[in-house]
């Protein structure tokens, strides 16, 4: 328990009300929830399905989520529906970690891999990261692994600061990996959400680590229902005989009516539904946006949030900075130290989530540059 983060940022955004325009907070404002997700919804629940689904996922919805995926995995032993990617993340780490196994993690990092961290057992191994580029330093990425490794967990494109890794951190990560026999945890939660003609690869792509991954997905971010916690699994199939018996011990299974509302919803989607292509203009606002109010960014190449320094505006450590800054302008950011395991490294940074309505951040704009 002393192991797990202090939650100040939960708390933060909870303590927002008021008049504010809350750009911390990662909950979709855009794209809409897809109003057939909600049609269905309202039918599975009328037709009576309120009794447990199979534990590995409804197989419509495991079918669907298949063809959607690089590769094409097989649904019947390669994937399984979770309550949202946070509990993927921690049946993940329970089957792969047992105490006092080290686990590797690239900062900045989101901040629940520290608590999935603890809950296992595992020791973290911090590999720093610097602005603006936020690459990964071979060297210091291959002196954080040795006999006690037993997992690495990667986000890419990252939360916070919207990086891809590149195939040559990718190749390096796989023969770490194979070098060390090492898991592959990859956090794909925002795999949608991609810019400027780039690709997203997931390490089930990559030689050497397809078969030593776990991947982690949701449909929080992508199809805007971060409240029904639907999330999955993709492993080989011996991993994924591994880890079921752990998800059917933590949850027993994801919600029944919601995962027929996504596999019967996605198939109705027109094809015309692609919010990617928006989000993308609303990353340019939102970069546009700070830069006029005088902070330190550049565009992310993935993700949904922007990471952004605060160097010439204040000195003051972004907790309180931000504290100050939602009274003076009622626009509200998160302070960027909860995703370092040196606080102070991220005292002088803030995250700022553009997956927001154009208007809404139009109204930041004003509040915090004080014209339109």
């Amino acid at each position: 328990m002393r192991q797990l983060p202090d939650g100040g940022l939960v708390a933060l955004l909870m303590a927002a009300g008021g008049d504010v325009v809350n750009l911390a907070a990662g909950t979709p404002e855009w794209p809409i929830t897809p109003p057939e997700f909600v049609q269905h919804a309202v039918q599975a629940l009328q037709e009576g399905i309120h009794q447990y689904e199979d534990p590995a996922g409804n197989m419509r919805l495991r079918e669907w989520i298949a063809r959607s995926l690089p590769g094409r995995p097989d649904p019947v032993t390669e994937l399984t529906v979770t309550a949202g990617a946070s509990e993927a993340l921690g049946v993940a780490l329970l089957t792969c970690v047992d105490p006092g196994d080290e686990v590797v993690l690239l900062e900045p990092f989101y901040e629940n891999f520290l608590s999935a961290v603890a809950l296992a057992g595992g020791v973290p191994r911090f590999v720093p990261t610097a602005g603006p580029d936020w690459a990964v330093d071979p060297d210091a990425l291959a002196a954080a692994f040795g006999p006690r490794t037993k997992a690495i967990v990667v986000n890419s494109p990252a939360n916070p600061t919207g990086r891809l890794l590149n195939d040559d951190e990718l190749g390096l990560i796989a023969e770490l990996c194979a070098r060390w026999d090492v898991v592959a945890v990859s956090d794909e939660v925002y795999a949608a959400y991609v810019y400027d003609g780039r690709r997203h690869r997931s390490v089930a792509e990559i030689p050497g680590l397809a078969d030593r991954s776990i991947v982690l997905g949701s449909f929080s971010k992508s199809h805007a229902v971060s409240g029904w916690r639907l999330g999955y699994l993709r492993a080989p199939a011996p991993w994924t005989r591994l880890l079921r018996p752990v998800h059917i011990a933590t949850t027993g299974g994801a919600a029944a009516p919601l995962q027929h509302a996504v596999a019967r919803g996605a198939q109705a989607l027109p094809d015309s539904w692609d919010p990617a292509r928006s989000m993308g203009a609303l990353r340019d606002r939102a970069v546009r946006m700070l830069t006029a109010a005088g902070f330190d960014c550049a565009a992310p190449q993935g993700g949904v949030y922007v990471m952004a320094g605060t160097h010439g505006l204040t000195q003051e450590p972004s907790p309180r900075f931000v504290r100050a800054l939602a009274e003076r302008t009622g626009v509200l950011l998160a302070p960027a130290t909860p995703f370092f395991a040196d606080l102070r490294r991220g005292a002088g940074y803030v995250r700022v989530a553009f997956n927001r309505t154009e208007s809404t951040l139009l109204e930041a704009h004003r509040r915090l540059t004080g014209r339109p």
